[in-house]
């Protein structure tokens, strides 16, 4: 009786999240290449001599450019042939409500190209991923359906425990087309429980009152002015004061009283952790850095969204780790049709 109300849970469960497993399934595959399929959509790069740019010929270039714009931040490539970006809010996109992004050629600083932010397939499809479309809604969906998809696999493991064993140890008596649903479950047993704990814990502010909490606001949009110091001569003196940190993200101050805070990586940090922002230096409106955030600085909750995150879109790795995130990303799709397969039968043997 115990057994068999487990299994209904776990069939219902199934069933509910079915869907859901079917397509975070097999977007988070895709999503897995999603630099790699996004760096073929870049423009060009020309080489151009051999000096390089500096941060602050990209921000003249794009201000000159886009005089009113509200300029965000830019991303300095990990590799000198490829461009620089430059995230910008201006009344020519979407009446400044919506990013776009502006690319820069790294030697020359000329402008490339423009586009939305996300506004890309791979952009269209991160955002399915993240939200189905569906704005809160579908941020919530996600919450409630990362946490039905876990409990599933509890009550798989729960309901087949006995069968584990024989599975990896290649007994012929489980290896039958039936026992499909079970084989795909234990061989991917470590992967997707992985999956649904990260994926659910980066959604666990669904279930919180603040997430249903209105904000009533309009965005107002205001022209960027130019930088107040010499970025360069502040990013040599970071380069002298941390040599081994590495930036890879620079969110410009919105306001003398603000802050910019570049964000990147050393090298002593763990290779599990984000290379764009585990680390981050905060400067004052004259340029010098006003404090620091380390990885190692940051509460032992902070540091551990990181790895969740980097775990959960297999980020912290090579070729080698996207291909297994990729294989065993397929498995959750391969579990949602199996599954179904085994309740069809059994409804129809009934």
């Amino acid at each position: 009786m115990k057994k068999g109300f487990i299994f209904y849970i776990h069939s219902v469960a199934g069933l509910v999240s079915g869907i859901f497993i079917l397509l975070m399934s097999l977007s988070g595959a895709a999503l897995v290449f999603h630099d790699d399929i996004d760096s073929v959509q870049l423009p060009a790069v020309i080489k151009a001599g051999d000096n390089t740019a500096s941060v602050d010929d990209f921000y003249n270039s794009v201000q000159k450019q886009y005089p009113g714009a509200q300029i965000s931040n830019c991303v300095l490539p990990a590799q000198g042939d490829k461009p620089v970006s430059f995230f910008i809010y201006d009344s020519s996109y979407e009446s400044g409500k919506k990013a776009m992004e502006v690319f820069l050629h790294p030697k020359t600083a000329m402008i490339l190209k423009t586009r939305g932010r996300g506004a890309t397939a791979v952009g269209w499809l991160s955002k399915f991923h993240n939200s189905f479309h569906l704005g809160k809604t579908g941020e919530w969906l996600l919450g409630f359906f990362a946490l039905i998809f876990l409990l599933s696999i509890v009550t798989g493991i729960v309901l087949f425990w006995k069968n584990i064993a024989s599975v990896l140890l290649f007994r012929k008596s489980v290896y039958k087309r039936s026992n499909l649903h079970q084989l795909i479950g234990v061989y991917s047993l470590l992967f997707n429980l992985m999956i649904a704990v990260t994926g659910f814990w980066m959604q666990r502010y669904v279930f919180k009152k603040e997430f249903y909490a209105s904000y009533d606001y309009t965005t107002v949009l205001k022209a960027s002015s130019p930088l107040p110091f010499t970025f360069d001569s502040a990013h040599a003196e970071i380069r002298n004061q941390y040599p081994n940190f590495t930036a890879r993200v620079i969110y410009f101050a919105q306001s003398s009283e603000g802050k910019t805070a570049v964000y990147g990586s050393r090298s002593r940090n763990a290779y599990i952790h984000s290379k764009k922002f585990a680390d981050v230096i905060f400067l004052d409106s004259a340029g010098a850095v006003s404090k620091t955030r380390f990885i190692n600085e940051i509460d032992a909750a902070d540091r551990y969204d990181i790895i969740n995150s980097q775990l959960h879109m297999g980020k912290f790795g090579g070729a080698g780790i996207k291909i297994i995130y990729f294989v065993f990303g397929l498995t959750g799709a391969l579990l949602s049709i199996t599954g179904f397969l085994v309740w069809w039968r059994r409804r129809k043997n009934k």
